[in-house]
């Protein structure tokens, strides 16, 4: 094993999740899997590989920055839990 049952308990403990020991046995065993598989990568000889940064030959997708109405305050606040006056009202949060 690459990986010691304190080492998931510890892995839980950071992403807050709760494991039951079944649970600790099976992330275990997948751990240990992905660790394994990643040594096998990292024998890899990519010397010769250029570094690809995307995997598609995408251009810049974004729209062209035009000035253009938006929407209505209306309509923007329709859906609004509470406002007051012409905005949203939200809890505050400094003192």
């Amino acid at each position: 094993m690459r990986i010691s049952r304190e080492e998931v308990r510890h892995v839980a403990e950071l992403s807050r999740i709760e494991l039951r020991p079944e649970e600790e046995e099976t992330f275990l065993s997948q751990l240990d899997d992905i660790l394994t598989y990643m040594d096998q990568l990292n024998k890899l000889n990519t010397d010769d590989v250029e570094m690809a940064f995307h995997t598609w030959d995408l251009a810049n997708v974004m729209r062209k920055d035009e000035p253009r109405p938006s929407l209505p305050r209306e309509d923007a606040l329709a859906n609004a839990p509470e406002r007051t006056r012409d905005a949203y009202k939200v809890p505050r949060v400094i003192e």
